[in-house]
């Protein structure tokens, strides 16, 4: 199933994956759902040609390969960026996995500030890196 602009995958249940989305967005009915909402929000602005798709049981945003993973645990909202040592990140939003070799996340816990205009920055940059490579290959 896709949509107009940012468009939705049906998940392997057949149910579209903007459906899922908005269905762990409910019910977790806490500052996890609307921190996930929020940036669910972020990225389709950011990218209004992304896919939504859900695997591994979490929401994934991809253009031209994965942009990044939503998961939520008991105090954190993950974004897990795919290729994310491969990014320019200058207002240090990248705060957990930097060990891995292609992969970073930030950890949004209750409370935190999003940098609005560094992560759009951010999942753009993931975005072009995909595209680049799409088109090389």
């Amino acid at each position: 199933m896709k949509k107009s602009g940012s468009q939705t995958v049906e998940s392997a249940s057949g149910l579209p994956a903007s459906r899922l989305i908005d269905a762990r967005i409910q019910e977790l009915g806490d500052w996890r759902g609307e921190m996930l909402s929020r940036l669910h929000a972020l990225i389709k602005q950011a990218d209004p040609e992304v896919v939504e798709e859900w695997k591994w049981e979490n929401p994934v945003w991809s253009h031209g390969g994965i942009v990044c993973t939503g998961e939520t645990y008991k105090k954190v909202v993950k974004l897990t960026f795919a290729k994310g040592a491969f990014l320019d990140d200058p207002a240090g939003l990248f705060n957990s996995s930097l060990e891995g070799r292609v992969r970073r996340a930030i950890d949004f816990r209750e409370g935190d500030e999003v940098n609005e205009k560094a992560l759009k920055a951010l999942i753009r940059a993931a975005v072009a890196l995909n595209t680049s490579k799409a088109s090389e290959g």
